[in-house]
């Protein structure tokens, strides 16, 4: 057996927060933020946690797949902002608001991690260990962003995108493939210290932090091999990838990617400039926004690619297998 995505959905809280409106903020210009990230505007949660995005989010999956919430096996929660940053994890407390007793965790990989819960929900189906998955991104990036530092508040946004699960025996409309990977050596690149046992929280630290020039370069060449790597692996060749999905981060980056493995824009998928940087949720409410435009076609294959903090990365070939 393998795994095979059976539902998608997303939520994105209702505000927008325009370049506009960080003009007002910080010293900078639409035209600036527009040049350097492609970004236009952001959402921005107002009196919701994390779970609260992941539970509209997984909710918006079940209604598109027409799938009982009774049916699912585990939840797989991918965050850098849970609602607390020891216990309980975020997935357990999703768990509870839709009256669920089930497995729940929690990933920490920055913005590959829902890369990385697809490999790991990938794996228990094809154990034949669960049957139904959910794989949830969720970031409230807001409550972690220094909104005076100018280089970092323009990227971040909120949202939530979920994927639901299922086992399959067709390869045509199966995971192919999943690579995931880390180098702590650039942990000092993107991070924000001041959250854990390490300083002793400090007041002073709690935001994000981004070594942004060093950053970009190594997530360029990292998620370049990566995606090389994958196909490579699979003795694929660009031109059989019919949709490219990356890790919204930057558009200057996706271009740059894109660019370098010779995929044309027609494939490339673009959400960057309405949500910005949504971290682990980038990924699948990109996927979201396509379903429902009618972009991919039963049995399209899609490569998705992603990079965050640690430094993580990750790539997955999927087929994919929703539609007539």
């Amino acid at each position: 057996m393998f795994g095979k995505i059976e539902a998608v959905g997303a939520y994105l809280p209702p505000k927008v927060l325009t370049n506009a409106d960080l003009e007002k903020l910080v010293d900078t210009s639409d035209e600036w933020i527009r040049k350097r990230t492609g970004i236009r505007e952001r959402r921005i949660a107002e009196g919701e946690y994390t779970s609260d995005l992941a539970v509209k989010a997984l909710y918006s999956a079940l209604e598109e797949g027409g799938i009982e919430r009774e049916e699912l096996d585990l939840i797989i929660v991918a965050t850098i902002t849970p609602d607390y940053f020891t216990m309980p994890s975020t997935a357990t407390l999703v768990a509870g608001k839709m009256g669920l007793q089930i497995p729940a965790l929690d990933i920490s990989a920055a913005c590959s991690g829902f890369i990385y819960g697809l490999s790991i929900a990938n794996s228990y189906l094809r154990a034949g260990i669960y049957k139904k998955v959910a794989v949830i991104g969720a970031e409230v990036l807001s409550r972690i962003v220094n909104w005076q530092d100018r280089r970092t508040c323009v990227l971040f946004g909120d949202g939530a995108g979920a994927v639901i699960l299922g086992p399959t025996g067709e390869w045509e409309e199966a995971i192919w493939d999943v690579e995931i990977g880390a180098d702590g050596r650039y942990q000092d690149y993107l991070i924000t210290p001041g959250r854990g046992v390490r300083y002793g929280c400090e007041t002073d630290r709690l935001f994000l932090e981004m070594k942004g020039n060093e950053t970009f370069k190594v997530a360029v060449k990292t998620l370049s091999q990566s995606v090389r790597s994958i196909l490579e692996r699979n003795n694929l060749t660009p031109d059989e990838v019919d949709h490219f999905i990356p890790h919204q981060a930057n558009y200057r980056i996706i271009d740059a990617v894109a660019r370098g493995i010779g995929l044309p824009k027609e494939k490339v998928v673009l959400t960057v400039d309405k949500y910005g940087n949504t971290s682990s949720a980038s990924i699948p409410t990109a996927l979201y926004d396509s379903h429902k435009e009618g972009r991919f076609k039963k049995g399209d294959l899609l490569l998705l690619d992603a990079f965050g903090g640690g430094f993580t990365w990750g790539s997955a070939l999927v087929k994919w297998g929703i539609g007539g």
